[in-house]
Formats: structure tokens, C-alpha cells, sequence
């Protein structure tokens, strides 16, 4: 039952950390007093502060820091679906567990006691529940997120594309 707790701690922490990860906030579409640096103002911040080359258009580049904050988060996300997987398993190996001091319990008391089999029954019913009942909202918010990131990013892009049509009014507007 331990590596249950332990992956039930890893999986509310992982929720609560990727949930603030993919908030409106985070990315900067929304204020907020605990977000002071968001997303959008940290692409900006890279992309003025570091020379673009010359054939790479600040759209192009603020893609590339929108990119890597995908791959960031993502990461943080996938290890839902790794819980999801794990927690049935760890489950099922208690289940077994259960089941062979059952045995051990027959071949020693005989099948006279059942009240002798109770506990070892019991063990085993007890970390198959508690393994589906991490492994099933592991899932549920694996996918939950992974929209909510999906959402976020697509809410990036329009922001990139945005920011990209204001640097070309400003370039032809300072031209003329």
C-alpha cells in the first residue's frame, strides 16, 4: 500500500503543478497576481534581446520559444499517463500478494477457518480498488490537461500571429 500512497501524492502534486502549467494566467492571456513573468512576455523578452538572423522572422522565432514551452510542460503531463499505467499495476501485484498469503493460509489452517482468509482476501480486493481508483483519474486528467495545453497553445499561436502583423505595421510605418 505504500507505492500507492506514494503515487497518489505524485499524482495529485503532478494535477495541481500541470493545471497552474496550462492556465490562462501562466501564458499571459489572463492577469494575475501570482503569475509575475508569463509565457508571452518571456518569447518577447528572447526574441528582443537576441539578434535574429537575417532569413528568421520574429514569428518564426517566437514559434521556436513556444515550441520549447510545449515541450516543457508537455513533459510534466505525460508522467499523468505513466501513473495512469503504473497505479493498476502496483494494484495487481498487491492482489497477488493477497491471493499467495491466502494460499499460504489454506495449506497451514486448512479450508475449515474462513475467517483466516479474510484478511488475506481482503488485502488483495483493498490494493486492486485502490490502484484503479489512481490509475482511472490519472487518465481522466491526462486528458483533461493535454486539451488545456492544446488550448493554450493554439491561443498562442494567435497571439504570435498577432504580434507578428504588429512588428510589420511598425517596420513599413518606420520606413515611411
Amino acid at each position: 500500500m505504500y507505492p500507492l500512497g506514494g503515487l497518489s501524492l505524485t499524482l495529485f502534486s503532478l494535477i495541481l503543478f500541470s493545471w497552474m502549467q496550462t492556465s490562462q494566467a501562466y501564458f499571459g492571456f489572463r492577469s494575475s497576481r501570482w503569475n509575475r513573468f508569463p509565457v508571452t512576455d518571456q518569447i518577447l523578452e528572447t526574441v528582443q534581446e537576441n539578434p535574429l538572423p537575417e532569413n528568421v522572422s520574429s514569428q518564426e522565432r517566437m514559434r521556436d520559444e513556444a515550441g520549447s514551452v510545449e515541450g516543457n510542460t508537455i513533459r510534466w503531463i505525460q508522467y499523468l499517463n505513466v501513473i495512469a499505467t503504473i497505479a493498476p499495476m502496483v494494484g495487481l501485484l498487491g492482489t497477488v500478494s493477497g491471493m499467495i498469503g491466502a494460499f499460504q493460509t489454506i495449506a497451514t489452517g486448512g479450508m475449515g477457518k474462513p475467517e483466516l482468509l479474510a484478511g488475506d482476501i481482503g488485502e488483495a480486493l483493498i490494493t486492486t480498488a485502490t490502484g484503479l481508483t489512481i490509475g482511472i483519474p490519472a487518465m481522466v486528467f491526462y486528458f483533461v490537461l493535454k486539451n488545456r495545453l492544446d488550448t493554450r497553445l493554439d491561443e498562442l499561436e494567435k497571439w504570435i500571429q498577432a504580434e507578428g502583423i504588429n512588428d510589420k505595421e511598425e517596420s513599413s510605418s518606420s520606413q515611411n
